[in-house]
């Protein structure tokens, strides 16, 4: 029997039936999701949507001889079983926002190891040596000698022709090309 009139408004009625049942119940529910959520707030959403669900069958629940509170707690752990279950509380999210978004790789990062690693096979010995020390071990001009056993001169004159050199074979310019 719907009790409800036309424009969706509950009636005076549904309306005592929503507030016995809060009265009579909403603490015991409240109660028994928190001792199985450990989480208040979460067990007041579930019985706000136990009672919800209550609601229209209340007049049926109050004019029955079985306990309503028995169905309240029936209905409350169900609940929790399914939210337990749910891909939301194992963070199992896929939404329209997720489809789209682009994880950062480092594929970029190993194009750039394999292009420096061809270009550096391509000098010599001696500038490739240079190029390591000063560039990639981050030594200065003196240590670079000092660890080779050549001149400051002669690490410097290596280092400019092993970057000319690249930047012939991969077709780039410095800043001091430009100016």
């Amino acid at each position: 029997m719907n009790t409800t009139i036309a424009s969706g408004v509950p009636t005076p009625v549904q309306l005592t039936h929503l507030h016995t049942l809060m009265r009579d119940h909403a603490n015991a529910l409240v109660s028994y999701a928190e001792k199985l959520l450990h989480d208040r707030h979460t067990a007041e959403d579930i019985v706000q949507e136990t009672l919800i669900r209550a609601w229209p069958h209340a007049e049926r629940l109050y004019g029955t001889n079985g306990s309503v509170r028995g169905w309240l707690l029936t209905v409350t752990r169900n609940l929790i079983v399914d939210r337990m279950r749910s891909a939301v509380i194992r963070h199992e999210t896929v939404g329209a926002d997720d489809w789209d978004v682009t994880l950062p790789d480092h594929s970029d990062a190993v194009l750039s190891s394999i292009e420096t690693i061809s270009l550096l096979r391509r000098l010599s010995h001696e500038h490739r040596e240079v190029l390591v020390h000063t560039y990639l071990c981050g030594r200065t001009v003196q240590e670079t000698a000092r660890l080779l056993g050549i001149p400051v001169g002669t690490v410097k004159s290596r280092r400019h022709y092993a970057l000319n050199a690249l930047r012939s074979v991969s077709g780039t310019r410095s800043a001091a090309d430009v100016n």
